[in-house]
């Protein structure tokens, strides 16, 4: 009986092809928005295991809802028409995602400043998550139960049609995970990958309302807001309240953004938190954490004719000052992101004939050992920061036990740690227990004005002295004047017993934090003003 309903209602359910076909594709939808989530939320809350779990979790959340009240809303009213309704309202929704879905970001962070204390991201990333993405997920987590519903004609070939709609479902997730990864967010971005997967269901759902040759009001109401949508998500980007980006744009590993005035350019890989890199136009220092990392190759026994290794180049400002200031050293890089390598020659005047690897900086000093036996550096500087997250993989005993190899005999290793914090729990000081249990030698120094630390390791007791002569024979004045305040700020760095290791490296949990801490310092000041002036007063305090 309710095979002939079905088919009275939609000619084109009485061959399967066409369950089977919006099965496949909504399976591949989910898992497109699950990746487009991620890069969504990347450039405000970061890419982080948490932020991971967070979008894994409400989807899941999601689709087990979807799949409760669709089994059982097919049971009640067995009615096709309902499912692709569905479909048509998710296909909405999802195109709305990059235009609406920016500004729920916006408005739940604002809304959070004045409310939350603690776990700032975290709560953000969540209610986010929940507004932006259960609604559409939850509406394809109803196509699983309800096809199954109209397939099954008898209990006879019940297993097969159930596992044959498994394997359509399995094989579009399959494409929805790589197609968004390698091919659309790379080509075209985020904004156009979750139009491009909306419009799929989209035209799922005009396809059988054509057929049925009914629902043309809906059916045309939901085209007009799909095209009002995909218009609009387009012309709003991750930062939509800068006016004066000189470059926005996505990778395969990031989103990013160029800002150029008269005295500097500047690269960030995220909204909210800070620059990764700086060029400064008139060819001086740039008072930032690079200037600090500099006194590495003074500590070094090769001096500034040192061999320096760039794990993590960004746009290459380490490299380019230390060919500035040490003609002589040698220098080359290690990049996961070939796009940010392309904007540092076109924006932020990278050396052509300094080398640039794209590869992971871990994986890189693997293959180097293992291909050119004998080939070290003098100086290797650890800048793999990833938006505000440390790559547990280049944070561990082993990695730094890599590092070490790698280095020539009075060698030095730099690693910029992003988030400066004396707590005895901290990230900064599993790091500094984990590196001084590999070398010997660890000194710390403050970059002042900013959140960085530097901290320099070494298996040579005289790096220190080399630092003090080196230093003399600059001829630099600004530089030489540098760097004998950094000299006078460094401060031997008293190890513990936290490690990290390649099992147990909970670099996020940790970074996590302190960034909370810096998070909540900032949210006081926010407060005191909503406190005083309301939301006039905190709204006029971000102009």
């Amino acid at each position: 009986m309710e095979t002939e309903i079905k088919q009275e209602k939609a000619p084109i359910l009485r061959q399967k092809w066409y369950l089977y076909l919006t099965e496949f594709f909504s399976g591949m939808s989910v898992m497109a928005v699950e990746l487009g989530a991620s890069r969504l939320l990347a450039p405000y809350f970061s890419s982080s295991q948490i932020v991971w779990t967070i979008i894994i979790g409400t989807i899941m959340i999601a689709m087990a809802m979807g799949n409760y009240f669709g089994g059982r809303w097919a049971d009640k009213d067995p009615d096709p028409d309902k499912l692709y309704k569905r479909i048509l309202l998710s296909a909405v929704w999802i195109a709305a995602i990059p235009f609406v879905g920016k500004l729920i970001i916006v408005g739940v962070s604002g809304l959070l400043i004045v409310t939350v204390s603690t776990n700032f991201l975290i709560w953000a990333a969540f209610l986010a998550c929940m507004l932006i993405f259960v609604f559409p997920l939850f509406l394809l987590g109803t196509v699983t139960p309800s096809l199954v519903k109209y397939t099954t004609d008898s209990l006879d070939d019940n297993g097969r049609t159930v596992g044959t709609l498994g394997a359509f479902n399995t094989v579009g997730s399959i494409i929805g995970t790589f197609a968004p990864t390698f091919i659309t967010i790379p080509a075209v971005g985020t904004a156009v990958t979750f139009m491009i997967f909306a419009g799929v269901l989209l035209l799922l759902g005009i396809v059988y309302f054509f057929s049925c040759k009914r629902r043309w009001i809906r059916t045309a109401v939901c085209t007009v807001l799909f095209i009002g949508f995909c218009v609009a998500g387009t012309t709003l980007g991750f930062a939509f309240w800068e006016k004066t980006l000189t470059f926005e744009g996505e990778s395969v590993y990031n989103y990013l953004q160029v800002r150029d005035d008269d005295r500097k350019t500047a690269l960030s890989t995220n909204v909210l938190f800070g620059v990764q890199s700086v060029y400064m136009k008139n060819g001086g220092l740039s008072y930032l954490y690079y200037d600090t990392a500099m006194a590495a190759p003074l500590m070094s026994e090769a001096g500034d004719r040192s061999s320096i290794l760039v794990l993590g180049m960004g746009t290459g400002t380490y490299a380019t000052q230390c060919r500035r200031y040490f003609p002589e050293t040698e220098v080359c890089g290690v990049e996961i992101d070939d796009r940010i390598t392309e904007l540092a020659h076109e924006y932020f005047a990278l050396d052509k004939d300094i080398e640039v690897v794209t590869y992971d900086g871990r994986a890189y000093l693997n293959a180097l050992r293992s291909g050119k036996e004998g080939h070290k550096f003098d100086v290797i500087m650890v800048d793999a920061y990833q938006d505000i997250t440390i790559p547990f993989q280049m944070s561990s005993k082993e990695f730094f036990t890599l590092v070490r190899d790698s280095l020539n005999e009075g060698g030095v290793m730099v690693v910029n740690m992003n988030m400066r914090s004396d707590s005895e729990d901290g990230i900064n000081a599993y790091l500094a227990d984990t590196i001084s249990s590999v070398f010997s030698e660890v000194w710390t120094s403050d970059v002042s004005g900013s959140s960085n630390r530097e901290l320099f390791a070494s298996n040579d007791s005289r790096i220190l002295t080399r630092l003090a002569l080196n230093t003399n024979k600059i001829s630099d004045e600004e530089l030489r004047s540098l760097m004998t305040d950094v000299s006078a700020s460094l401060v031997r760095y008293e190890a513990g017993d936290r490690l990290l290791t390649d099992d147990n490296a909970p670099v996020e949990l940790l970074g996590m934090r302190v960034i909370d801490g810096m998070i909540s310092k900032e949210l006081e000041y926010y407060k005191d003003i909503f406190e005083r002036e309301g939301l006039s007063g905190l709204l006029d305090s971000f102009g």
